[in-house]
């Protein structure tokens, strides 16, 4: 099923056709549903001009269709010179996305008798963009011809060639097909002028042509091992020939009967070394033995994802739905390199995205638990491939910490190469929830026997490494690195030191110039004499980004990050101008934290953090539940009521009861408040979505969610154009435009709208919902679903075709009925 929407190009009539499934029926949508939405579908044309085509924002233009867990991608034609061929393909080289071709298998066709050549113009065309696979089809007089793409191995798509003779008579046609690679690395600028040493080398064959991409270690744009190659295999033979190093054209005959139908076969295979080759090849043989069958299994998994994920009646339409849902299997990967499993990467078409984190991994994990369970749990284990052990060889203090991220390959510190693997943080404790939302789906109590004593471990870490003052409560923190210490120990800073000072002539003495008045130091001594004397122009530690990071809200307020005329705003509001004195307010100290033998741990941020310790809270309720199920009835005993004594500090010490809200509470340098915590709320710097996350954990009492949601929809504060911002509009550090300070993030808006659904704020939560759906840009039309949206006025912000932002759509979409 389809609906089509004409529009004419060229001379050619085109019917774009959106995705439903054919052979299934979707569920019907209620009129409040169908008004909602167009149709939330995905345009999927683009018309590639060089490797690296970049928005705004770093992402590759245009949206391709990646499916079960392939490297390589394809889109539609974008112009009539373009038709009959999919574009592309993008390709995944290792860690980045990088288009190998505007087209690889263009196919003209003429009449062999009458010299007849089909002209796309001339015909009636009708593009399909099926969920999982890609239609073409064109439409003469006397021809008709369809192309189909499917993606049927992790590493290979198929395209069907079907030619239907429309004449009443029979016909022999000449087939054929034109390729090219690209010689542009970005507008303006050549493959040869970025990378003169790259080498690509074509071979052509009868069956088709396959295409070997050289050697390029370049950390932060392509990573090719050599071994790497792309391969067109085709159902009939053909003739071949080389039209220059890097394009081709290829022959064939073929004969139609009178109202005969023939398919061709076409495999499009990228594959990342020899041994993926070899299995691959394997997989050809028996594909072409039996395309059909392959082709058949293709679509009967995408109606089982159908059937599973579209049976709800929710407030959201199910085409929303199905953006999502297809948004998150287009960013699977499959296994390779140094991912030992599948993952479900950010991002496929941003640039840095092409890995796996660690709260990211979650929030896939649990929406993906209802129609792609496998996925689901293989993004999980991946993560837990590389949980620190007690026996590593680099960071053994840190046994039982999920690290934040993996990637193809690791970094310089684990013998990879690798840019964007990442050791200097964990993220926050949310791998409980998604495997506990994983087990609702599954009853999978293996699942839960694997896992249960691995996240035991990470929960304590926590604990052990991410609590300073061993009072319960946890700080977000950054692990021993050398972008943190030095080889002693020392934590290191960056400092802009104002000239004619003390603390100048500390930092000329002892630390070594980068140039630009800016030093790098090491140690606490001099980083707490540094704050104290507010004799700097500028200061960057390294710990604060791991902090941020580690909490995943990376640059947040909260966390002292404030750029200069925010921070002189503030001063003038607060401190008559004086600088120093608001600086006070936004600094940020750092403990380090040491073992029984004075081993460093690691660091500790100087703020215990509500978020951080709500999630803590809800994962101890989680693991009693998984006790239980696991008969250890007095281990689920004891983490129920640490469960339940968490839940009590975290109102008792992070709860504000004159701004009736939840703060971060600063530790180490002031006595106890009256709430009998030690430190002080850190009010100063504003309010953030974490204040609304122990509604989200269910640790929030009634009153203060009250005053919280008094506080979420205030126009004021939270309650803008598109609703529930990274920071309320009265922080001192909000900008719209801020990665953490303002804009919308769909994660911390689904947890504050599905807060106040828990707390009975049902109404309200629904208005906030339907409030971001009509009015992000793109979002109920063919827009890719983004990172992040403009508070005030729903302009696409970051990323595109975000997966943490799919998964809360669609959890919310499950979650959340039209009526209350």
């Amino acid at each position: 099923m389809f609906r089509s929407i004409p529009f004419r190009q060229s001379g050619a009539m085109i019917l774009i056709a959106v995705s439903l499934i054919t052979g299934c029926t979707a569920p019907q949508e209620t009129t409040e549903s169908s008004a909602l939405s167009l149709q939330a579908s995905l345009n999927r044309q683009g018309s590639p001009d060089a490797m690296r085509m970049l928005d705004q924002f770093g992402n590759q233009r245009f949206n391709p269709l990646f499916d079960l867990g392939a490297w390589h991608g394809f889109l539609q034609p974008e112009k009539v010179a373009e038709y009959g061929a999919f574009n592309g393909p993008m390709i995944i080289a290792e860690e980045y996305g990088l288009y190998l071709a505007k087209q690889l298998e263009k196919l003209r066709i003429s009449d062999t008798i009458s010299g007849k050549t089909y002209d796309y113009k001339d015909a009636t065309v009708q593009f399909d963009n099926h969920a999982g696979r890609l239609q073409q089809q064109y439409q003469w007089p006397d021809l008709t011809l369809t192309l189909t793409l499917d993606f049927v191995t992790p590493r290979t798509a198929l395209v069907s060639t079907q030619l239907v003779n429309k004449q009443g008579q029979a016909k022999t046609l000449q087939l054929q097909w034109q390729g090219q690679l690209l010689t542009d690395w970005q507008n303006g600028q050549s493959i040869s002028a970025q990378y003169p040493s790259w080498q690509r080398q074509m071979t052509l064959d009868p069956q088709g042509v396959k295409i070997q991409l050289g050697a390029q270690r370049s950390t932060w744009n392509m990573m090719l091992s050599g071994a790497s190659r792309y391969h067109i295999r085709r159902s009939v033979s053909a003739t071949s020939h080389p039209q220059g190093e890097l394009a081709y054209q290829a022959e064939t005959k073929l004969s139609l009967a009178d109202n005969q139908q023939r398919t061709l076969y076409t495999s499009h295979s990228y594959v990342h070394n020899e041994q993926e080759w070899q299995t691959e090849n394997a997989r050809l043989d028996q594909l072409f033995s039996a395309p059909e069958q392959a082709i058949g299994q293709s679509r009967a998994r995408w109606h089982a994802y159908q059937q599973a994920g579209l049976n709800t009646d929710s407030l959201l339409p199910a085409s929303l739905a199905k953006k999502a849902m297809q948004t998150l299997l287009g960013n699977w990967r499959g296994h390779a390199g140094e991912l030992k499993h599948d993952v479900v990467t950010p991002s496929v078409t941003a640039r840095w995205f092409n890995g796996a984190w660690a709260w990211d991994t979650w929030k896939h994990a649990a929406a993906m638990a209802h129609f792609a369970p496998q996925v689901a749990k293989d993004n999980i284990l991946a993560m837990f491939d590389y949980q620190v052990q007690s026996s590593d060889s680099l960071r053994p203090q840190d046994a039982g910490m999920l690290i934040d991220a993996i990637f193809y390959n690791k970094d310089a510190q684990r013998g990879g190469d690798g840019g964007n693997w990442n050791e200097r943080n964990t993220k926050p404790p949310l791998a409980s929830w998604a495997v506990w939302e994983l087990y609702q789906v599954t009853k999978d109590k293996a699942l839960i026997e694997q896992l249960y004593p691995k996240l035991v471990a990470y929960h304590q870490w926590w604990y052990k490494n991410r609590d300073h003052n061993q009072n319960g409560l946890a700080e977000y923190g950054a692990t021993a690195h050398p972008l943190h210490n030095d080889s002693k120990g020392n934590i290191r800073f960056d400092i802009q030191p104002q000239s004619n000072t003390a603390l100048n002539t500390q930092v000329t003495a002892a630390c070594q110039s980068k140039g630009e008045n800016w030093y790098q130091c090491a140690g606490a001594a001099l980083y707490e004499r540094a704050l104290a004397s507010g004799e700097y122009l500028d200061i960057d530690i390294g710990a604060q980004h791991g902090a941020g990071w580690e909490s995943g809200m990376d640059n947040a307020a909260r966390f002292g990050f404030i750029n200069q005329a925010q921070l002189q705003a503030y001063a003038d509001t607060h401190y008559q101008g004086d600088i120093k004195r608001a600086r006070q307010d936004w600094q940020v100290r750092f403990f380090e934290n040491h073992d029984d033998q004075g081993q460093l741990l690691g660091f500790s941020i100087d703020q215990e953090s509500v978020e951080l310790n709500a999630y803590l809270a809800m994962e101890k309720g989680l693991l009693a539940k998984m006790a239980a199920l696991l008969e250890q009835k007095e281990d689920a005993k004891q983490w129920q009521q640490q469960s339940q004594q968490l839940a009590l500090k975290v109102n008792q010490c992070f709860f504000d009861t004159q701004s009736g809200f939840y703060y971060d509470r600063q530790i180490g340098l002031s006595e106890q408040d009256s709430s009998g915590c030690g430190g002080k709320l850190l009010t100063a710097r504003g309010r953030g979505p974490e204040g609304w996350s122990p509604l989200w954990a269910g640790v929030a009492g009634q009153q203060q969610a009250d005053r919280v949601a008094k506080v979420m929809l205030s126009t004021s504060e939270f309650n803008s154009h598109i609703p529930l911002g990274t920071a309320a509009l009265s922080n001192p550090a909000y900008h719209p435009d801020i990665y953490w300070r303002g804009r919308v993030w769909l994660d911390q808006w689904y947890f504050g709208v599905m807060a106040l659904d828990k707390y009975g704020y049902h109404h309200q939560a629904r208005e906030l919902a339907l409030r971001l759906v009509h009015n992000a840009d793109g979002l109920l039309e063919d827009g890719a679903i983004r990172e992040n949206y403009h508070p005030l006025n729903g302009a696409v912000q970051g990323a595109s075709n975000f997966s943490w932002s799919a998964a809360h759509l669609y959890l919310l979409y499950r979650q959340l009925s039209r009526q209350n």
